[in-house]
C-alpha cells in the first residue's frame, strides 16, 4: 500500500507538470502520506515520506533519473519536505491512536452497560423462579404440612412452571451471546408456514388457546432454519400473550404475494409509541410502561430473523396493541413444478 500510494502521486505529479512548477507539486506527496499514517501508523508513514523525496529527485529534479542533485535549492526543498511529512506523519498517527482510544473506551463503556444490564435482569429474573421453586419444594418436603393430593399437583406443576422460566432465561442469554458473536448460522431447509407456526404453538403450551391463526391459503414454503424460526415466533407471541390480558385473543394473519411470506401478529397490550417501535429491538430493552421480563426475546427475534434472511418490525395498532409483522422470503420453484 505504501509503494501503491506513492506510485499514484508520482503518476498524477507527471501529469500535472506541464502545468504547474514541478518542485511546488512534491507537497502532493503529502496526499501519500497521510493516509499511510492514518491506517498503517507512524513507522510506515516516515517509509512513504522518504520513499516520496527519493521519486521525486529521481523523476523530477535534475538530473533526470539520478539520485544525485545539482541545486542547493533541492536539497533544502527536499529536507523540508521530508521534515514537513514526518511532521504530519505523527500528527496523523496521533490522531488514529487518540480515535482508537476513544474507540475503545467507547466499547469498554457499552460493554460495561451490558454487562449491569444482564446482572439487573439476571437477578431480578433469577430471584422470582428459584424463590418460587424452593418454596414449592419446602411445601412437598415439610412433614409438619398437610397436603391433599390436589395441592401436592399444584406446587409440583409450579416447579415445573418457574423450571421452564429459567431454561428460557438461560437459553435467551446464549441466544443473545451466540448472535453478538455471529454464530448463529442457519441450516436452511423448506418448511411450510403453517407447519412453523404450529411447532411454535407447540411450544407455548396450554397458551397456545388463546392465540387464533387465519391463513389466506396459497403460500408457498418458506427456506428458513426451522428451530431459529421457531424461536422467533414464540418470542414474539409470549411477548404478545404477556402484554394482553387473559380474556383477550392474539391474532396471527398469514399472506403471501408471491415474493414473500407475511406473518403479522396482534395483540391488545398496552401498544406502542412512536419511539418505541424500533428501541424494543434492542436488548434489554422494553416499550414504554412495560414492566417485568429481561428486554431479550424480541432482541433475539430480530436476530434471528436477519440471520435467516427474514425482516421483523412492529406497528402500532389502531385503538390498542401492536403488531408485529414477520416476512420471509418465500421458495422459488421453476413454471414447471409450480404448475
Amino acid at each position: 500500500m505504501s509503494v501503491a500510494a506513492v506510485a499514484v502521486v508520482t503518476g498524477v505529479i507527471f501529469g500535472l507538470k506541464e502545468i504547474a512548477p514541478v518542485r511546488s507539486l512534491s507537497v502532493l506527496y503529502l496526499f501519500a502520506v497521510l493516509p499511510v499514517a492514518v491506517f498503517y501508523g507512524l513507522a510506515y508513514a516516515i517509509g512513504v515520506s522518504v520513499l516520496s523525496m527519493l521519486a521525486f529527485n529521481f523523476f523530477f529534479l535534475p538530473p533526470l533519473h539520478t539520485l544525485a542533485l545539482t541545486d542547493s535549492g533541492d536539497w533544502a526543498a527536499l529536507g523540508v519536505f521530508l521534515v514537513t511529512a514526518v511532521v504530519v506523519s505523527e500528527l496523523a498517527a496521533l490522531a488514529r491512536r487518540r480515535a482508537l482510544a476513544a474507540a475503545d473506551a467507547e466499547a469498554l463503556r457499552r460493554s460495561d452497560t451490558v454487562k449491569t444490564a444482564v446482572l439487573r435482569a439476571v437477578s431480578h429474573d433469577l430471584r422470582s423462579p428459584l424463590t418460587a421453586i424452593r418454596t414449592a419444594a419446602e411445601g412437598l418436603r415439610s412433614g409438619s404440612l398437610e397436603l391433599d393430593e390436589d395441592d401436592r399437583v399444584g406446587l409440583l406443576e409450579t416447579i415445573g412452571i418457574e423450571t421452564a422460566r429459567l431454561e428460557r432465561l438461560v437459553s435467551n442469554l446464549l441466544d443473545l451471546s451466540k448472535l453478538e458473536a455471529g454464530a448463529a448460522r442457519p441450516r436452511l431447509e423448506l418448511w411450510p408456514i403453517d407447519e412453523l407456526i404450529s411447532r411454535a404453538l407447540d411450544a407455548l403450551g396450554a397458551d397456545a388457546a388463546r392465540v387464533s391463526v387465519r391463513n389466506e391459503g396459497g403460500v408457498p414454503p418458506a427456506l428458513v432454519d426451522a428451530a431459529q424460526l421457531e424461536r422467533v415466533l414464540v418470542n414474539i407471541l409470549e411477548n404478545a400473550l404477556q402484554l394482553s390480558s387473559p380474556s383477550d385473543p392474539v391474532e396471527v394473519a398469514v399472506a403471501s404475494d408471491g415474493a414473500e411470506i407475511a406473518v403479522r401478529i396482534s395483540d391488545r397490550g398496552p401498544g406502542l409509541e412512536g419511539q418505541d417501535l424500533d428501541r424494543i429491538f434492542e436488548p434489554f430493552e422494553r416499550g414504554s410502561g412495560v414492566r417485568g421480563g429481561t428486554g431479550l426475546g424480541l432482541a433475539i427475534a430480530r436476530g434471528f430473523a436477519e440471520a435467516n434472511g427474514c425482516r421483523l418490525w412492529a406497528e402500532p395498532s389502531p385503538g390498542s396493541g401492536a403488531t408485529f409483522v414477520l416476512t420471509l422470503p418465500a421458495a422459488a420453484f421453476p413454471a414447471e413444478v409450480r404448475g
